[in-house]
């Protein structure tokens, strides 16, 4: 069983910047990917960003350019470094990690970041 602890969110300002961080219990080179989730309040959970254990990056169109997800398998940490946030960004973050087939096999507990002024 791995466990995965989200931590980093809070209250930013429009504009502002966060750093999320997953830290993993495990060996997350193992997981075929890493990636991030965020739910918003009354929405469904969506895919933001996502990295491979081959390097291969996904980012979510509504946070390309302002948001970049990083994993070092060596510390077994992802991180999602969000820049120039945006009100709609609100929700709560959610780390993950999926097999080759899409699976999602651990989920964070989660951690909330609230875009507002």
């Amino acid at each position: 069983q791995v466990q995965l602890v989200e931590s980093g969110g809070g209250l930013v300002q429009p504009g502002g910047s966060l750093r999320l961080s997953c830290a993993a219990s495990g060996n997350i080179f193992s997981f075929y990917a890493m990636g991030w989730y965020r739910q918003a309040p009354g929405k469904q959970r969506e895919l933001v960003a996502s990295v491979t254990n081959g390097g291969r990056i996904m980012h979510a169109d509504s946070v390309k350019g302002r948001f970049t997800i990083s994993r070092d398998n060596a510390k077994n940490t992802v991180w999602l470094q969000m820049n120039s946030l945006k009100p709609e960004d609100t929700a709560v973050y959610y780390c993950n990690a999926e097999d080759r087939f899409g699976i999602s096999l651990y989920w964070g507990q989660g951690t909330q970041v609230t875009v507002s002024s």
